[in-house]
């Protein structure tokens, strides 16, 4: 990605609908592995009240915790702040603005899943994650 970013970093934003589970691995992933290298958000089109346990369970086998993680509503100014924007199911209600780079991560969705079905979407946001990582690190 050789496109300049205007804080200077990359900024990323996963969307989901609940904002409980998908977005707030991908979003913790990205934490953990970029560190500060990366601004990092998530947010959902129709906020849960809370991050599903099971995900909360499944990214502390990872050694990262989200318990204290809060589903937040997405926004316009969170789209318009974002450089990447990765939607996973949200559909049509993600706000697209141009200069922005959208991808769109088909995963199934952990809402209402044990722990056992979150881990192998898990570890699929974890590699699409570390090869976004490697896409965004500029060429030293």
């Amino acid at each position: 990605m050789s496109d300049q970013f205007r804080s200077g970093k990359p900024s990323v934003l996963f969307v989901c609908v609940h904002n409980a589970g998908r977005s707030q691995m991908a979003a913790a992933y990205l934490t953990h592995l970029a560190g500060d290298e990366v601004e990092v958000r998530s947010a959902g089109s129709a906020p849960a009240d809370q991050v599903n346990p099971a995900v909360v369970e499944a990214m502390a086998e990872e050694g990262i915790d989200i318990s204290a993680e809060i589903p937040k509503v997405l926004t316009t100014d969170v789209v318009q702040a974002s450089d990447v924007v990765i939607t996973m199911g949200c559909g049509g209600t993600c706000p697209v603005f141009p200069g922005r780079r959208y991808l769109d991560w088909a995963l199934d969705d952990p809402a209402g899943q044990g722990v056992d079905a979150v881990r192998p979407i898990r570890d699929e946001i974890r590699k699409r994650v570390e090869n976004l990582v490697s896409e965004l690190r500029p060429e030293k």
